[in-house]
């Protein structure tokens, strides 16, 4: 049995997620779907992260055990051809230990969320990122987020569905970067909950459009309530950037 990492970029439009769903199509019925078809074999594809319906990822790190011999390069490039047309590919595909475990050995990860901010609707980018078509402050959005990097209660932002079993976590990072219409919002840690970068954002858009201040941010984290959130945003612009591994 060889195990191999694989690094995965997608459109996550037309999925219910990353995980396999019953009630529609996923990431992971279609890479395992993929690997059966070339292998013979009954493959689990494990991820570092769980993405809902409608979010990206420029590199999901996953892993898959196949016990037929096979070179890491003509695996890459059969999954790719068997994934087409989905929009799912195999950027890389290496031979990793048995103990190496995509979701379990990761000690990082990052994701990208990008906001158009401009009032034409949009054409390219549509369903790849939130148009928000009101003025945003990107520097005072900045300027609050900095009140959730660190360790903290976040329950305010944690879905009700979260299986998570505690809501306290480790916010390492996140940035507010404006580059002409576009917003990008970066954010790094160990783990997230679910919902939480997305409704981190959804809150920060509040007070790019001056509805709410960098304290009512902070008081709502402190409330440690659901209730107290602003919004969520949507899946469209949120991306898994990247997962870090000892």
């Amino acid at each position: 049995m060889t195990r191999f990492a694989l690094t995965l970029e997608f459109d996550g439009g037309p999925y219910m997620g990353l995980q396999r769903q019953p009630h529609g199509p996923s990431i992971q019925q279609h890479v395992e779907d993929a690997a059966h078809a070339i292998t013979g074999e009954q493959v689990t594809l494990h991820a570092a992260g769980r993405t809902d319906a409608g979010v990206h990822a420029l590199a999901m790190r996953a892993h898959i055990d196949i016990e037929k011999p096979i070179d890491p390069f003509r695996l890459m490039e059969a999954l790719n051809a068997k994934l087409r047309p989905e929009p799912i590919a195999v950027l890389a595909c290496e031979v990793v230990p048995d103990n190496w475990h995509a979701r379990f050995s990761c000690l990082g990860r990052s994701y990208i969320y990008r906001i158009t901010n401009r009032r034409a609707p949009l054409t390219l980018e549509r369903g790849r990122a939130w148009q928000v078509s009101a003025p945003l402050d990107a520097a005072a959005m900045h300027h609050a987020a900095q009140h959730l990097v660190g360790h903290h209660d976040f329950t305010t932002f944690r879905s009700v569905h979260c299986q998570a079993a505690s809501p306290v976590k480790t916010l390492d990072r996140l940035d507010v970067v404006r580059d002409g219409d576009e917003i990008d919002i970066h954010a790094a840690a160990r783990s997230f909950l679910h919902h939480q970068v997305r409704s981190m954002v959804g809150c920060l858009v509040l007070v790019g459009r001056g509805k709410w201040s960098a304290h009512d941010l902070k008081a709502a984290l402190d409330a440690r309530d659901r209730a107290a959130l602003g919004f969520n945003a949507p899946p469209d612009g949120l991306y898994f950037a990247g997962a870090v591994y000892p």
